[in-house]
């Protein structure tokens, strides 16, 4: 990709996010995509199952040596917990049960943490919408990096460190840059996760317990999926803020590849984004994407014009406000 340059700040615009547009445009030229709006009848099925698998792997392993544990919560569990935590995703956008059933998205995206380890779901949802309705907002969208970040993690060595701390990264920024009260479904949240780490430690012992953790903390650092986080947002081509993803790896992410598709349409279930691309294919085929994100992970890494600061940034008013 050319028109690259060094960055030493963030890409600031002054304009709206460009969803909003090219949502109006294409639902005015193709009103058939508001049916593929609404639930996913499989994702309660899907995700349940992935749940089980992991509470099975967790007394396959109980036994295992230490080396085994990290292993196998890299190269199987760690690739589970992640397709969750963008199962997850989906359900933040209520398409597990539909918006009518809030409230058994959210128990449901609960029950989906279970196998993360950590507490993840209800602070997740909290935070996302800010990302969809402010995006690149500065102090209001927590996907993107500090001004720290950006400054100190511009090296091949740091930018590899950043990757591996993604994890500490994501879930500590929005306490800093745009802390919320803690809410009643994040107690919830915890306790219940809390509770189930508490009686797999009971039953088969400390070995689960770390293999479901750390298959998360490595599976959401340095691992080829995680490029999903760099391919998303970060500015490879000057003045394309979103960039979509349409390889193999959508059938472990619930298509989260689709992003540009995705945030035109969030009430779209992942498995039906690549009919939106078939259908408006004039809006999406002419746009900058990426192949692989193993090379995403590659050239952010080793590029010195790509890097943290690689994000747009705008000021946006809250909505309440408007």
């Amino acid at each position: 990709m050319g028109n690259r340059v060094t960055r030493e700040d963030f890409e600031w615009v002054y304009t709206e996010q460009p969803h909003t547009q090219r949502r109006k445009e294409i639902l005015a030229k193709y009103p058939e995509i508001k049916t593929l709006m609404g639930p996913d009848p499989h994702l309660k099925w899907i995700v349940s199952g992935m749940v089980f698998m992991q509470l099975l792997a967790c007394y396959l392993v109980k036994d295992l040596s230490w080396k085994w544990i990290f292993f196998w919560a890299y190269g199987f569990g760690g690739c589970i917990n992640h397709s969750l935590t963008l199962a997850i995703h989906d359900i933040s956008h209520n398409v597990a049960f539909g918006n009518k059933q809030a409230k058994w998205n959210r128990w449901f995206a609960v029950f989906a943490n279970l196998p993360i380890g950590v507490p993840y779901s209800a602070s997740f949802k909290k935070y996302h919408i800010d990302h969809h309705r402010y995006l690149g907002g500065d102090s209001l969208d927590v996907d993107i990096p500090t001004d720290f970040e950006g400054w100190f993690f511009c090296t091949p060595l740091r930018k590899l460190l950043w990757l591996f701390l993604q994890p500490l990264f994501y879930s500590l920024r929005p306490l800093y840059v745009n802390p919320k009260a803690i809410t009643r479904m994040e107690i919830f949240n915890a306790l219940v996760q809390f509770s189930v780490d508490l009686i797999i430690y009971y039953l088969w012992g400390l070995k689960p317990v770390i293999y479901l953790i750390a298959g998360t903390i490595l599976c959401l650092g340095l691992h080829p999926i995680s490029g999903h986080f760099i391919a998303e947002h970060y500015m490879f081509l000057k003045g394309y803020e979103t960039y979509s993803y349409y390889g193999p790896l959508n059938w472990l992410t619930f298509n989260v590849g689709y992003h540009m598709e995705h945030h035109d349409f969030p009430s779209i279930p992942g498995c039906r984004l690549p009919m939106v691309k078939k259908i408006a294919a004039e809006y999406y085929d002419n746009l900058p994407h990426h192949q692989s994100w193993i090379r995403v992970l590659w050239d952010f890494v080793f590029d010195d014009s790509i890097g943290p600061y690689s994000r747009v940034k705008r000021l946006c008013k809250l909505a309440k406000e408007s």
